[in-house]
């Protein structure tokens, strides 16, 4: 089936052009609450592809934003723009132009920190939650490993080249997968740039500001978690994950009865959410939600 999504671009306070997809959703889409997909670090909408097409079959609306410096948005010529708080500011911008009061919240990494900074800013509008191997407190091992390769600026002659250098920097978060999800994966975080060479779809100035303490994960998250407390809520973790920990996993739920947990065995940070696993607890939470 063709992805039935409309490219779409909305601007942010300092002028930046920035780029969604929106899946309409189709007949009886208007009754139902959106959902919003928010990418991580170095990702893009083609993340979403493949999910965003299957919830909007089902009659619901998907928004998935691409943050400032990837993807089809425009690069900030201000590299500290390239911070949390002001993806979320823009992301504002965005909700207010659509008129979306109430929406279901489907974050990887870094979208699921948003998801938590939006919900704080307004408590109630996030009516469902899916966080993708992302919690309040973030493992330094993990920021660790992604600052070794975040900003690198690689470039490679063909797509078979770019899906093996994958494979070598992601090969212990995602030990089972063969050739073609590498190179799927490929394609959907690299691009043909102008010069004819497959680079990475993201301004490489994000990795400045990463490297600064407070942007990559700020400090004390519990305070933002705890405006999602009461809502219907999937945790998605990938078994190896190196940034979301067992005892933060343990802690969620505690605050938050109605979190789920799901476990994809045998992936790392973090999961495509395309797993039977992870599809079929999101299939679940969007029944609960009108």
């Amino acid at each position: 089936m063709a992805h039935s999504y409309e490219e779409k671009r909305w601007t942010s306070a300092d002028g930046l052009e920035l780029f969604f997809r929106d899946y309409p959703g189709g007949e009886g889409a208007d009754g139902k609450v959106p959902v919003m997909c928010l990418h991580g670090l170095t990702r893009n909408s083609r993340d979403f592809a493949d999910l965003g097409q299957h919830i909007a079959v089902q009659g619901r609306r998907v928004i998935v934003p691409e943050m400032r410096g990837r993807g089809m948005s425009d690069y900030a010529p201000d590299s500290s723009t390239y911070n949390p708080v002001q993806y979320v500011a823009d992301v504002e911008i965005l909700l207010g132009e659509l008129g979306l009061e109430r929406f279901i919240s489907i974050g990887t990494s870094m979208g699921g920190l948003m998801t938590m900074m939006l919900a704080a800013a307004k408590p109630g509008r996030i009516e469902g939650l899916v966080m993708n191997d992302i919690g309040p407190e973030v493992d330094s091992s993990g920021l660790a490993r992604i600052g070794g390769y975040v900003g690198q600026g690689r470039s490679y002659p063909t797509w078979m080249h770019a899906a093996k250098s994958l494979q070598l920097v992601h090969g212990e978060a995602f030990p089972d997968w063969d050739l073609d999800q590498w190179l799927e994966m490929a394609k959907r975080t690299l691009v043909i740039s102008q010069n004819g060479r497959i680079s990475y779809d993201y301004d490489m100035a994000i990795a400045e500001p990463f490297a600064e303490p407070g942007n990559a994960a700020p400090a004390n998250f519990w305070l933002a978690y705890e405006a999602l407390a009461g809502v219907p809520m999937v945790l998605v973790r990938g078994e190896l994950s190196d940034l979301l920990s067992s005892d933060t996993v343990k802690q969620m739920g505690v605050r938050n009865p109605k979190m789920s947990l799901v476990t994809v065995p045998r992936v790392g940070h973090a999961p495509t959410l395309d797993e039977p696993e992870a599809r079929a607890a999101i299939d679940a939470l969007l029944t609960t939600v009108a």
